[in-house]
């Protein structure tokens, strides 16, 4: 099998490659990314020499790339590509709904033309909007409150409608929040994990008290694998990990595991629109494709900042952002003509 995975520099898509090359060693990959902020080749320099294994720098709204990249032989394509960042989709819409509609609709055109097998659509529980207690379902009302749920609402619906209008074998998946290694320190966990680690203030907006529903990345990984071999097309699986805490909970957690005081907790402006909870119900995946999360959040957590203590220099170097100014030397994009 040959899979096209979109986004894979980021933090879920890195971690997803390196899940799939080790359980299925004769698959191929190819990974597909921008390298924006978020893309770090870092994130997968122990598979760069695996002879299954293909980067190519490119934009998923350009439509020659992806066309000639789909045709040679394609027969899953996996997107992870968007931007994700709640924050930055409030002060820059714009570029939200280029990468995450526009991107994908170029993707799901080239999945048409070349006859992929498989589309899955990496969607995400804040297309649902808030709510204050129960659970979202997969038949739940999209109402997203941000320009960055918004613009992953319009991807799905996109998708949707291409399975429904043209039959293209196509899945959704949404999932809580993840974390774990390699995550981009602009999220919580690894914000704070870091900042902590530097004896900097972790700032946390308004009272602390926001509910999010937690799942160790390589659970997502074990959920996304069986979706793309056992998952029904035209369906969506909500993927979660059914651990809810409160933002402050977790602030709290990280100190106490890394013996930091909690003075060093800021509580800031809270953000326009800040979505109280999320909280999804999984039983569909798990009843229908076997799928549970195995790891705890307190299990999870210890792991990813375990991770983060014995890998300062690779934050060190986003943080920084050299990173970024060696691939702005090293890599272009794509010749798309």
């Amino acid at each position: 099998m040959k899979i096209l995975v979109t986004g894979g520099a980021g933090f879920i898509g890195s971690n997803f490659i390196r899940y799939m090359l080790s359980r299925y060693p004769h698959y191929k990959i190819v990974n597909l990314d921008k390298l924006t902020y978020a893309g770090n080749l870092d994130n997968l320099s122990d598979v760069e020499d695996n002879p299954n294994y293909q980067f190519i720098k490119g934009d998923i709204c350009d439509q020659n790339l992806v066309e000639r990249t789909v045709e040679e032989k394609i027969d899953v394509i996996v997107n992870f590509a968007a931007e994700s960042h709640v924050d930055r989709s409030i002060y820059d819409p714009k570029i939200f709904v280029q990468t995450n509609v526009l991107g994908t609709q170029v993707l799901l055109e080239s999945a048409l033309k070349f006859k992929t097998e498989k589309f899955v659509q990496i969607s995400t529980d804040e297309v649902y909007g808030t709510l204050t207690e129960g659970f979202f379902t997969e038949s739940s009302l999209l109402l997203p409150n941000s320009p960055y749920s918004a613009s992953k609402a319009s991807a799905d619906l996109l998708v949707r409608s291409y399975f429904k209008t043209f039959g293209l074998p196509a899945v959704i998946t949404r999932s809580t929040n993840n974390y774990g290694p390699y995550q981009f320190p602009e999220k919580l966990i690894p914000l704070f994990i870091t900042n902590a680690l530097s004896d900097q203030n972790l700032p946390l907006y308004g009272d602390g008290l926001y509910v999010r529903d937690w799942l160790y990345v390589v659970d997502h990984c074990k959920a996304l694998d069986l979706v793309l071999h056992e998952g029904k097309t035209g369906e969506i699986y909500n993927i979660s990990g059914n651990q809810e805490m409160t933002n402050l909970g977790i602030t709290e957690l990280i100190l106490k595991k890394l013996n930091k005081p909690k003075s060093l907790i800021k509580h800031v402006k809270d953000r326009p629109a800040h979505d109280r909870r999320y909280a999804l119900d999984s039983s569909k995946i798990k009843k229908e494709l076997g799928w549970k999360p195995d790891a705890s959040f307190e299990e999870g957590l210890s792991k990813t900042v375990e991770w983060y203590i014995a890998n300062e220099k690779w934050w060190q170097k986003v943080k920084t952002g050299e990173y970024l100014e060696y691939y702005q030397k090293h890599y272009v994009l794509r010749d798309s003509s």
